[in-house]
């Protein structure tokens, strides 16, 4: 081999490896930063979660073995937030996924200023869930928020809510929850439009044009083409939206702060206050780790029905 051969080959294998070294250059530190930044907070809240131990206290953590997760077990106010949880999660998934579907039908049908009128129902998902929280507190306001204006329950004493909580003696049960929800359905319904709204576009045009020819109603075509093409996606949507309202916290803390009384206390508001009002860091990433627990649960469940869903 001559010598200029010998040359441009060293220069090429010069090249690869500074190729490489630039790639590992820009990926390690990523993934250090990663660990640091992830990894080891995980690893580290899960020795946390076997000991007694506050963050402000200068105390070392004392370790108690299972003693927090047989509390987080046997308490029953904490799980009456879960159940609040799960029928926050219930109530606004549900919802999401009938008028998200519904809006992604809609959609679908070029019309006269269709792509604005798409631009419009995204807007609220781009919102800040913080700022969303406020600006709903403020048109809920009993005495000037604009809900209360037009449905005509400005003054206090005309409301029947109002009539009703006087005449029993009792808080009026369930509306907190439901304006929460409500919100909530206002705000992420346009995530799930735009998958059933990618799904619906996926849908080959000769599946229709067979049925059509064969005669096949509407309705059918809805139900046998349709929502079997459009069901993998939104069964994803059901999945990412269930995953985030276990995890809600900031529309929750921004709207009602967990009120009025604990109607609106989901399990992420309260772990909050057990780690950031209380201190009881311990005992809080114990029930962390109970949260993420049921929520890998929930997420394999969705995941294994999804595969049999493919495999079908």
């Amino acid at each position: 081999m001559s010598s200029a051969n010998l040359t441009a080959s060293s220069g090429r294998r010069i090249n690869r490896l500074s190729d490489r070294a630039i790639k590992n250059l820009f990926i390690w530190p990523t993934l250090i930063l990663l660990i640091v930044m992830n990894v080891f907070p995980l690893f580290y809240s899960l020795y946390l979660s076997f000991t007694d131990y506050s963050a402000i206290a200068r105390v070392a953590p004392r370790w108690i073995d299972f003693a927090n997760f047989v509390d987080v077990l046997n308490n029953e106010q904490l799980w009456r937030y879960f159940a609040t949880t799960g029928r926050f999660a219930f109530l606004s998934v549900g919802l999401q996924m009938v008028l998200g579907f519904g809006l992604a039908m809609l959609v679908r049908e070029k019309f006269a200023g269709s792509g604005i009128v798409t631009t419009l129902i995204l807007i609220p998902m781009m919102l800040s869930s913080v700022v969303v929280g406020l600006f709903w507190k403020l048109m809920y306001n009993p005495t000037f928020g604009y809900l209360n204006f037009l449905l005509g329950l400005s003054n206090p004493a005309t409301s029947p809510d109002w009539l009703a909580s006087r005449v029993a003696n009792i808080p009026v049960p369930g509306l907190a929850l439901w304006s929460v929800v409500f919100v909530d359905v206002w705000m992420w319904s346009p995530f799930v439009m735009l998958l059933a709204l990618s799904g619906l576009n996926a849908i080959p045009d000769y599946l229709y044009e067979a049925a059509a020819i064969d005669r096949a109603s509407s309705w059918f075509q809805f139900r046998r083409i349709t929502l079997p093409q459009v069901a993998p996606l939104m069964l994803i949507a059901v999945l990412f939206r269930t995953i985030e309202a276990f995890k809600s916290f900031d529309l929750v803390m921004g709207m009602t702060g967990g009120g009025p009384g604990d109607q609106t206390e989901v399990i992420a508001v309260n772990l909050y206050r057990l780690a950031f009002t209380q201190w009881d860091t311990g005992f809080s990433s114990a029930v962390a780790y109970i949260i993420l627990i049921i929520i890998i649960a929930i997420s394999n469940l969705y995941i294994k029905y999804l595969n049999q869903m493919r495999d079908g």
